[in-house]
């Protein structure tokens, strides 16, 4: 098997950190703007549904759905040819494709052409590119640094993206009170291609793959990513934990605008600033991770971080306008604290645990189950909303997510300290 290339060790000092190597400012810089579009996106789309289109509740779940539905169709596959293609051009690839969907959208509003069934294809085709973006990402990384900089690295990106988190959706209310939703999609595009060039600068060059391995039957490929996480307890149990409180998370989520905008009357730019509060909490947890997992041990911060994410979701229905927003923002707040933590360590621990030559499958092997319920969930979400209200929506996938970190429970984590250095096998 062919190994990864690295960095060279004098392009970072260890005084210095990451921040004296190149490469990866770029990669950071690439996906910071490109995290800021993307969080534009989650805000600005529903709200051009739901403020140019009068689209109803479940017409908006449909669309957040359809963002993630690509990971139940083409995930398995795409992780197997990420494993054989060169990861930086995939990527440049992905923001360029990003840019010209969204780019589409102010362009068929200017025409009156605009159609729900076009925002649908605009959510398809981002969600497709995004299956290969962040898998090709998760393996590229370890390509421009060494294993121990890799928790460093991926929180430096989780806190970068979490930053987008309050940053996106503040941006996409403030257009879209002051020049109207639509307009949010153009700084959308704008930041894809602005990623595009910064990862064109990257210097690093991967390692070829060798024409045996692209050779090698598709299928066999697959199978082998999947059984690699079926039968390890950990990566099983991780899994397993992310898909369940991701039908919660995103249950919720995918009925929030709708819910903000049409039953506690809010305005579009308070919208966009109560859901950037909500996702404050996570720059936090992205700049505690690397501190919470060495004090505590990797496997119980992993505890730590469930823990967070869980029980206070049920205070995210208790919203009411005025001093009743305190309510969601403080819950947000908790909850995306603990999975920015948990993110950050899982995603080090998948790096450095994984044999790299598996990585790109097994990472979009625990994709397509973490991010393969989301669509369920957000089609769920919209039709309790639809046939019972979106309040009764929300409070139900909030109770499901405060349950779900009982899941980790069931497996090896509680009986550690520390997650383990490499599989038992090895």
């Amino acid at each position: 098997m062919t190994t990864a290339t690295r960095s060279d060790p004098s392009d970072v000092r260890p005084t210095a950190g990451l921040l004296r190597h190149r490469d990866f400012r770029l990669l950071w810089a690439g996906q910071a703007v490109s995290s800021v579009g993307s969080n534009v996106t989650t805000v600005a789309l529903p709200l051009v549904a739901v403020a140019v289109l009068d689209a109803g509740t479940f017409q908006v779940a449909v669309l957040t759905a359809a963002a993630w539905l690509p990971w139940l169709l083409i995930g398995l596959p795409a992780g197997a040819w990420v494993d054989r293609l060169p990861r930086r051009p995939v990527m440049v690839i992905c923001d360029l494709l990003c840019a010209v969907a969204f780019l589409s959208v102010p362009l068929a509003a200017l025409l009156d052409r605009l159609t729900v069934a076009q925002l649908l294809v605009v959510a398809l085709s981002a969600g497709a590119a995004r299956v290969f973006f962040e898998t090709a990402d998760q393996v590229y990384l370890p390509v421009l640094l060494r294993p121990g900089q890799l928790p460093e690295g991926n929180a430096k990106l989780q806190a970068t993206q979490t930053v987008s988190y309050v940053v996106g959706p503040g941006l996409a209310g403030l257009i879209a009170q002051l020049i109207g939703a639509v307009a949010a999609l153009l700084l959308d595009a704008l930041t894809f291609l602005l990623s595009a060039v910064f990862l064109l600068r990257i210097r690093t060059r991967e390692p070829r793959v060798r024409p045996s391995e692209r050779s090698r039957s598709l299928r066999r490929d697959i199978t082998e990513g999947l059984r690699f996480v079926i039968r390890d307890p950990y990566l099983r149990v991780l899994t397993l934990f992310g898909a369940a409180s991701n039908i919660g998370l995103t249950g919720y989520q995918a009925v929030l605008v709708v819910f903000l905008v049409r039953e506690l009357r809010l305005e579009p730019g308070l919208v966009g600033g109560l859901v950037g509060v909500m996702s404050a909490g996570g720059i936090i947890g992205a700049l505690l991770a690397t501190t919470v997992a060495r004090r505590y041990g990797t496997a119980r911060a992993l505890l730590i971080a469930a823990a967070l994410t869980g029980p206070p979701a049920l205070l995210i229905p208790l919203a009411a306008p005025g001093v009743g927003l305190a309510w969601p923002a403080l819950g947000g707040l908790l909850i995306g604290l603990g999975v920015a933590i948990g993110n950050v360590v899982k995603g080090a621990f998948r790096q450095t645990y994984t044999p790299h030559h598996l990585l790109g499958r097994v990472t979009v092997s625990m994709h397509l189950l973490n991010y393969g319920t989301i669509p369920l969930a957000a089609v769920l979400a919209g039709a309790i909303g639809a046939r019972y209200g979106v309040e009764t929506a929300i409070v139900g996938m909030t109770a499901w997510l405060a349950f779900t970190p009982m899941i980790l429970l069931v497996g090896p984590l509680r009986r550690r300290r520390d997650l383990p250095a490499a599989p038992a096998a090895s």
